[in-house]
């Protein structure tokens, strides 16, 4: 028997999130002890024509709830993108975290089959569910935290790969 859907999906991404929660209160931690205001590194970006961290935080809860959406056959909720302060990156997090914990393995059950329909952009594209999670969910999820994280870090957040990574048990 072949790892299921939701343990490639689901609880990777929960964990991830996870210790992106604790990156954020790390940096908000940061602020405070050298009396930086919050604003500056939820707007902090790699380089002027990068999305800010902000940014990275939503589109890795975006991909994290459409994927759970729409491998189990479900809508996809819409959440505003409204944060600005530690709090409401805080709170995105954990309503993303919320959310994938409301899913069952059952409902993954055929999801590597199931035609995905995504609109990127101007132009829409089809995916079978393992194509979608292969070439699309997990190295955007990836990429986004992974950026997120790299941002903090140019900042001067004191965060490595332990912090990244959580615990590995």
């Amino acid at each position: 028997m072949g790892i299921s859907v939701y343990d490639q999906v689901i609880a990777p991404l929960s964990k991830m999130l996870k210790n992106l929660d604790a990156v954020v209160g790390k940096s908000e931690a940061y602020a405070a002890e050298h009396n930086i205001e919050g604003a500056t590194l939820i707007q902090a970006r790699l380089f002027p024509n990068m999305l800010p961290f902000v940014f990275q935080i939503r589109i890795a809860t975006d991909t994290a709830k459409g994927a759970a959406a729409r491998l189990s056959g479900s809508t996809v909720p819409k959440w505003p993108d409204d944060e600005v302060t530690f709090a409401d990156v805080h709170a995105r997090i954990r309503k993303a975290i919320d959310y994938l914990a409301t899913f069952k393995p059952a409902q993954f059950e055929g999801a590597e089959k199931r035609n995905i329909e995504l609109k990127l952009g101007p132009r829409e594209v089809k995916f079978t569910g393992t194509a979608y999670i292969t070439d699309f969910v997990i190295p955007n999820f990836y990429f986004h935290v992974t950026t997120a994280y790299a941002i903090l870090r140019h900042n001067g957040v004191d965060v490595g790969k332990k912090d990244y990574l959580g615990d590995t048990a």
